[in-house]
């Protein structure tokens, strides 16, 4: 592999498309060294994948939204399956099925909860980080490998920590994709979330956690509320 080449390797690799053509036929002009081109390179990627960091939003997805709310939503996921084993082994009859408990409902609840936490919280995190996205999802799977390496539950598997991730990636996905969310959807979301939570309230100490998980929801609501202010305002006048 000649030199130019790997100057042409390390530039597909660290920059976009359009950007690495235009950088290439600049140092080709130029007919710098490769080692001097290379350190262009490289020195020019660094300061590209820095520049989002210079604002709020990524670190906020980070460190304010994926590192602590995996952590809690695997403490959720564990309790629900806790309750789930829990209700099953004392609700099987001998020959007469199942028989519905009275923590069942509780455990529902449970579950909506931890689906409407999780996709609130990926969705806002892929919209607000989305050049930024791995070094959030980064941040999120860190805590997960970390709590299953030393889970010791015999009566449960280690993976019922991750409950929440398939709901949480499609709020990523769907993040990622879209540009805004309607305001009457993300109002009705917030609410019936905070609705959700009403009975927690009477739990010591549970007011801050939920309002870490909840907070997702009402940002989408407020962002939401400000794009449709926007919209109307950018209306042209009727004559």
């Amino acid at each position: 592999m000649t030199g130019w080449t790997m100057v042409e390797v390390i530039a597909s690799r660290l920059l976009e498309r359009n950007e690495c053509e235009a950088v290439l036929g600049d140092l080709a002009e130029t007919r710098e060294s490769t080692w001097s081109a290379m350190l262009d390179v490289m020195g020019l990627a660094i300061r590209r994948h820095a520049t989002p960091w210079r604002n709020l939003a990524p670190w906020v997805a980070a460190f304010g939204l994926a590192l602590p709310c995996s952590l809690l939503l695997m403490g959720l996921s564990v309790s629900i399956s806790a309750t789930y084993q829990r209700l099953f082994n004392t609700t099987v009859l001998k020959n007469t099925g199942l028989a519905l408990g009275p923590g069942v409902a509780l455990l529902i609840w449970n579950v909506i909860l931890l689906i409407g936490w999780s996709w609130t919280g990926g969705f806002v995190m892929g919209s607000i980080s989305r050049k930024t996205v791995r070094i959030s999802v980064l941040m999120s799977s860190l805590p997960c490998v970390f709590c299953m390496a030393r889970f010791h539950v015999e009566s449960l598997s280690r993976f019922c920590l991750l409950l929440f991730l398939l709901p949480a990636a499609w709020g990523v996905y769907r993040g990622l994709r879209l540009t805004r969310i309607y305001f009457p959807a993300a109002l009705v979301l917030a609410v019936g979330i905070t609705l959700l939570t009403i009975p927690m309230w009477r739990s010591p100490g549970a007011w801050l956690p939920n309002w870490a998980l909840s907070w997702p929801a009402w940002y989408l609501a407020l962002t939401a509320w400000r794009s449709s202010r926007h919209s109307e305002s950018a209306r042209p006048l009727a004559t």
